[in-house]
């Protein structure tokens, strides 16, 4: 059996304190925001409290799907690898960027500085031009797929987009990968399918994405954004494709929001009948300590 768990959305803080100039763009709103309600929303206690009882589950691998930053800031970028750490070694910690992560167009220099060794494929040399995204990795019998649709917005958006390029090359892999008879793990940030939230925080190309996945098949993909529990299924060419997002993992249990949660998938059986139980633990609305919430197993419905 394989154990991969799933959690979105650290949101890490503290912020640092901004200089003026750091200001002058998309990032005062967010300043704003931050300091009028998302600082209590999003607890580092409560990071800190999952990670320690994520650790005691052993998983194999951890996949961890965005927004590790609130808005970009030289300075939040320089403790994210610390975090990063915390889950494990870089060929057991998957990891890939969401929109807060590109909140302003200058923040993508980061990613390679602080994030390369958890965003890299197994085959992908140091050196290697070109494309970064998807990336794969192998962990038998999981194939890990990760994308981005993170893409710095203008203010008030929080749209994601994946483009024609990237979803030429994750094509390919897919197919490849089911060939090999791997479980294939698709990770990005925005969800694939229409959801509650508003059209400012969609996936441009979700139309494309499921499309792709209909011709390819995969057997799970995990997400974020939307700081809440979801189950959705998917098309594929051998049946229905479960969708799994997670509310934020530094989410207060005492908000209005749903709180902090991560996932385990128990992934187990030969390729073609492959068997995929989601654990849940976190924390129930006003709970202060962590549980588990639900126990299902992911087949298609029917």
């Amino acid at each position: 059996m394989f154990v991969l768990a799933h959690l979105t959305d650290l949101h890490i803080g503290p912020l640092p304190r901004p200089r003026l100039r750091e200001l002058a763009s998309k990032r005062v709103v967010g300043w704003l925001n931050w300091r009028r309600n998302r600082h209590r929303r999003h607890r580092v206690e409560i990071l800190t409290d999952l990670i320690a009882d994520l650790a005691a589950q052993k998983p194999d691998h951890t996949a961890i799907t965005g927004d590790l930053v609130n808005i970009a800031l030289p300075g939040e970028f320089a403790a994210t690898g610390e975090w990063l750490a915390a889950f494990g070694q870089p060929e057991a910690v998957s990891f890939i960027p969401g929109n807060h992560d590109a909140y302003v167009r200058t923040a993508m220099a980061q990613w390679d500085k602080h994030w390369d060794a958890y965003m890299r494929g197994d085959r992908e040399a140091a050196t290697e031009s070109g494309p970064r995204f998807p990336y794969v990795r192998r962990r038998d019998p999981v194939a890990l797929v990760g994308l981005s649709s993170a893409v710095p917005t203008p203010a008030f958006l929080a749209t994601g987009l994946l483009g024609q390029d990237q979803l030429g090359r994750l094509e390919k892999r897919l197919t490849q990968l089911g060939e090999e008879g791997l479980f294939r793990v698709v990770l990005l940030h925005h969800p694939p399918h229409k959801t509650p939230a508003s059209r400012h925080k969609r996936l441009v190309d979700a139309d494309a994405f499921r499309a792709v996945l209909a011709r390819t098949g995969a057997e799970l993909v995990l997400h974020g954004h939307d700081h809440v529990h979801a189950l959705m299924w998917m098309d594929g060419p051998a049946g229905p494709i479960p969708a799994v997002g997670l509310p934020s993992a530094s989410a207060s249990p005492d908000g209005h929001h749903e709180p902090a949660a991560y996932n385990l998938y128990r992934i187990d059986g030969p390729p073609g009948a492959f068997t995929c139980e989601a654990v849940s633990r976190g924390f129930a609305p006003g709970a202060t300590a962590i549980t588990e919430l639900a126990r299902r197993s992911l087949l298609p419905p029917g």
